[in-house]
């Protein structure tokens, strides 16, 4: 099948009380990995595109790796998404260039500012078959060329969402209760603010949210990191609960990048002590991309729940 919007990913995904999951690419490996989950699990999937991943690896290169995922796993429902656009003119760009789905994130606009630049991506898209994201609030970490300082992080208030979504046209909305970007997610105990996911959907009834900063950093593979030479101490991600909990309310995507990230780093540092006269990249490349496989299964069954949804 082609590249599908995320239109009937969510509807599905609301009604049924369940997330889509939203992994990050960057290169062949982790698309694979993430693509043999979704065959495996049965699950959706979004694969989305940062704006660091464009500059890495080229919008054409990701587009025609996409391409042969789609090839390969024709039975998964795949829609190509661009993970934190920031103008009109990227949105733009990736629309033209084949992706299914954008986020134009204009967060850091006053509110006004932030619904202009929208609704000039939502008419530009919607004329073009391509759904829209946009985000209200802000969350703090570093992701890319995002970086917002905890100070300066804002909570979405619940009573702006109606008017954003209604003069706006987006088709999902990303709002901030908590999470963050980046492995460093909390210092204290973890938490969410469930009660403005909760005002929110009750102001937007049906509408599907979507939570950014979502990883969990998983223990095992922070500790693999630090075993194998790596130092990270300290990191520490939002709980898998929290995050299930969320998907069986309006939170009908989930992004996830940095467990995919230190799952990819984990095998690699794990293979190069044990194997040091090893130089082929597929040698090392083939456990990393083991890694986001069984990632990306643990993460559809356990915490997004889309599992065995085609």
């Amino acid at each position: 099948m082609p590249l599908v919007t995320t239109t009937e990913m969510f509807k599905k995904a609301y009604e049924g009380g369940y997330a889509i999951g939203a992994f990050n690419v960057n290169n062949m490996e982790i698309i694979q990995g993430i693509v043999e989950a979704a065959q495996q699990e049965k699950a959706p999937v979004i694969l989305q595109v940062s704006a660091g991943a464009r500059k890495y690896a080229k919008h054409v290169y990701l587009t025609k790796l996409v391409e042969a995922a789609i090839i390969d796993a024709p039975e998964v429902p795949i829609a190509l998404h661009l993970d934190h656009g920031a103008d009109f003119e990227i949105c733009k760009a990736c629309i033209d260039g084949g992706f299914s789905s954008v986020m134009i994130d204009g967060s850091h606009h006053s509110f006004e500012d932030n619904i202009a630049v929208t609704k000039k991506v939502v008419d530009y898209a919607h004329e073009r078959g391509v759904t829209v994201e946009g985000e209200l609030g802000r969350l703090a970490g570093v992701e890319d060329d995002v970086k917002v300082a905890a100070d300066d992080a804002l909570y979405t208030d619940p009573a702006e969402v109606e008017e954003f979504v209604s003069r706006t046209g987006v088709d999902s909305l990303a709002i901030a209760i908590g999470t963050s970007h980046g492995a460093f997610k909390f210092k204290g105990e973890p938490h969410l603010r469930f009660d403005i996911l909760e005002e929110v959907s009750k102001r937007l009834p049906g509408f599907p949210i979507v939570l950014h900063g979502a990883s969990s950093v998983i223990p095992e593979y922070v500790e693999m990191i630090n075993q194998y030479g790596g130092k990270i101490d300290g990191a520490q991600g939002v709980p898998e609960a929290l995050l299930r909990k969320a998907a069986t309310m309006a939170v009908c995507k989930i992004n996830i990048d940095s467990d995919i990230r230190l799952g990819v780093t984990a095998a690699l540092r794990k293979y190069m002590v044990e194997h040091p006269d090893h130089f082929d990249p597929r040698q090392y490349l083939t456990p990393a991309r083991d890694a986001v496989r069984e990632s990306v299964r643990h993460k559809i069954v356990e915490v997004l729940g889309c599992n065995n949804k085609i």
